[in-house]
């Protein structure tokens, strides 16, 4: 006979992870599901970047969610290197968003109003201090500075997730879910290609593939977007830091400056292209033009699941009992993954989270 499970996860990548371990922690009995491939894996295509503060609004419906996820991690990547002994690469010394024009640097001293507004810690930089605090930076009016935003290592933030979930008895299986299947407006389970997988409750952490889950009540709005990126030499001699302009950044990871990325609608093709890299050296030489003697030591691309608004959906299927989403996160895959599992746990426990939840259900979208 084969097991049964309380919770079946749909995919194994941050967000999936994330819930399998809070799932587990609760004592559930938790299955993920994964396709068990590498290729175009969304958290393959993150800097790791703990950002919520460098492109938002105080108004805007991600920053509280962000700023507690950001903040979230500092609990939880203490929790897993207890536990398993991976140390996430958790380092919070602020990044700057430049502004290289004068439209774009109102735009950002207005988002320095607004989020002072909303009392988070946040600085406008003129180009004198931007010079004193990053010598070697390209030509730049000034910036946004979040002081409290950073970054993580993906690869851990995954590997970590994914120990400390078996180590609460959660299982992960080798396959690729086909379908979900229900009877009488209740799931059931999933379909994968190498069998039936049973259990109440069913959680599609599926990414830029969770559109291709058949069964579902309505198909789900994210789009595969291509993100490619590169890792450069750090230069010997520069202070770690991560600088952010529009769709390009650069980030100190080890001894490696990791610079990205496109946003490519490129269909489910992880491909690296000479003109995706070409695009990227571009723009980071111009953040660091010292960069442009840095040696390339690898590059590689990934899917970001992308919804119709830019915001992930995170909770209940209205229309199909015992179906939960957490997918469609975007850029903001990594900094979201932990907090997501969280919210994913107390939801299926029957507790209300901290925070509105309003902007990131699956029912804004009527249709799919």
């Amino acid at each position: 006979m084969p097991p049964t499970f309380d919770v079946l996860i749909i995919g194994g990548g941050a967000i999936g992870s994330a819930c399998a371990r809070e799932l587990a922690v609760t004592g559930r009995k938790v299955l993920v599901i994964e396709v068990g491939t590498p290729m175009g894996q969304a958290w393959r295509a993150a800097a790791g970047m703990l950002a919520p503060q460098i492109e938002a609004a105080g108004t805007d419906p991600l920053l509280e969610l962000g700023v507690l996820a950001r903040d979230y991690y500092d609990r939880l990547g203490t929790a897993l290197q207890e536990t398993t002994g991976v140390d996430l690469g958790i380092w919070r010394e602020g990044i700057a968003r430049l502004a290289t024009d004068p439209a774009d640097a109102e735009a950002l001293q207005a988002k320095v109003v607004s989020q002072r507004q909303h009392h988070y810690p946040c600085e406008w930089l003129d180009s004198q201090e931007l010079r004193v605090r990053w010598p070697w930076l390209g030509a730049a009016l000034g910036a946004l500075w979040a002081p409290e935003d950073g970054a993580l290592d993906p690869e851990r933030l995954v590997q970590a997730l994914s120990a400390d979930a078996e180590r609460f008895g959660a299982t992960t299986v080798s396959d690729r879910v086909i379908e979900v299947t229900a009877q009488g407006g209740r799931i059931t389970g999933v379909v994968g290609d190498q069998g039936r997988y049973s259990a109440p409750q069913v959680v599609l952490a599926a990414g830029a593939w969770s559109k291709l889950i058949q069964g579902l009540p309505r198909a789900v709005p994210v789009e595969p977007v291509r993100g490619q990126m590169a890792a450069l030499a750090w230069p010997t001699g520069m202070h770690r830091a991560i600088i952010y302009h529009k769709d390009s950044y650069l980030l100190t990871r080890g001894t490696e400056a990791i610079v990205g990325s496109t946003m490519e609608h490129a269909g489910f093709t992880p491909d690296v292209t000479s003109a995706g890299l070409a695009h990227i050296f571009s723009s980071t030489m111009a953040l660091c033009p010292s960069l442009v003697r840095a040696k390339v030591r690898r590059s590689w691309a990934g899917l970001r699941p992308v919804t119709p608004d830019g915001l992930p959906i995170i909770g209940e299927e209205p229309e199909l009992s015992g179906l939960w989403y957490a997918t469609g996160h975007g850029r903001n895959g990594i900094l979201l993954a932990g907090i997501t599992g969280r919210i994913i746990a107390q939801l299926l426990n029957g507790e209300r989270p901290d925070y509105d939840m309003m902007p990131f259900a699956r029912d804004r979208f009527r249709t799919g």
